[in-house]
């Protein structure tokens, strides 16, 4: 082995979903410029002709790929593509998204983060394309579940918020991934990121951002093509599981003051979720609305059987329509 291996032990897992052009285009260039780094692809269960594209690709370019029958979504899928790189003996995981771009260089300051401080968590500053901020820390308020960035946050803190990390670029070892036992198994999309960097802190593990590594990501460029930022709308799965999964967060993680807390303030920060498409968007279509009806829905019946549980009643449900969302 070479005297310098910044990548020995180390692997990328990236989820694709209709995808493979964005990865052939953001993920080649690290893949060929970092020698020994594990590739691992999963393709969340796309058409035939997306996956047989990806595979192509993947045989091209060395990586390996996870292929399961269904789409996992983003957490699980994940979780398999680690599970895939530890088995080939990476210790060191970097998560990408497929339409976040890395340079080598990078890739390696988080590797080499990972590497000297085990139980942390580390996100690099994550830039749009235009060079601005997209990510560089974020607080969730425990009062009513709503994000701030880690700037706007209070010196000291005036109120009760916990930190967490963007699921969009991150890197760890495998100690603290074993330590938490990876993404939680129903949020599907959105919101695993705040879960997980909740029980990274829980654990006893730290969350860190690292200013002198950075990736740029086109928001969006798994979900849309041209230029990402041409329009603000959403997709109605980004409405359904951002709205519904707060609640599950909440059940999952919080007191049942905290929890009775958001989920008396779910009508406004459903609205608030929807606004982020713009009011242009109910121009043209009211599927935004029924989104986040269902996800409210759902979201209480999460609330109303954890409630149940907590006070010895009937044990929780699995959530309804997650998997219809989109």
């Amino acid at each position: 082995m070479p005297e310098h291996a910044p990548f020995a032990g180390c692997a990328v897992v990236v989820v694709n979903y209709a995808s493979a052009a964005l990865l052939e285009q953001n993920l080649t260039r690290l893949s060929r410029a970092a020698d020994g780094l594990i590739v691992v692809v999963v393709d969340n269960a796309s058409t035939p002709d997306e996956r047989g594209e990806l595979t192509r690709i993947a045989h091209a370019e060395g990586w390996e790929t996870v292929l399961p029958d269904t789409n996992l979504g983003f957490g699980l899928g994940v979780n398999a593509g680690v599970a895939h790189a530890a088995e080939r003996g990476a210790q060191r995981f970097l998560l990408l998204n497929p339409d976040a771009v890395i340079e080598p260089v990078d890739a390696e300051r988080l590797f080499a983060a990972v590497a000297a401080h085990r139980l942390t968590l580390v996100s690099p500053r994550v830039l749009r394309p235009d060079g601005s901020t997209w990510f560089a820390g974020a607080d969730v308020s425990l009062v009513d579940g709503r994000m701030s960035s880690a700037a706007k946050r209070p010196q000291p803190a005036a109120r009760r918020a916990e930190p967490w990390l963007s699921g969009a670029c991150l890197a760890v070892s495998a100690e603290l991934w074993d330590r938490v036992g990876g993404f939680a198994d129903d949020y599907f999309l959105y919101w695993e990121d705040v879960d997980l960097s909740h029980r990274v802190l829980a654990s006893g593990g730290e969350l860190a951002v690292l200013d002198d590594a950075v990736c740029v990501h086109a928001e969006g460029g798994t979900q849309q093509t041209g230029e990402a930022h041409a329009s603000p709308a959403k997709s109605n799965g980004y409405y359904y599981f951002n709205i519904r999964n707060r609640l599950l967060f909440a059940a999952r993680n919080l007191s049942t003051d905290d929890l009775l807390a958001w989920q008396r303030t779910a009508n406004a920060v459903a609205w608030e979720i929807l606004l982020q498409g713009g009011r242009r968007q109910f121009l043209h279509s009211l599927r935004p609305f029924s989104a986040a009806l269902r996800a409210l829905r759902d979201g209480r019946r999460i609330v109303r059987d954890e409630l149940a549980a907590r006070s010895g009643g009937a044990a929780p449900a699995e959530p309804d329509s997650a998997r219809n969302a989109s």
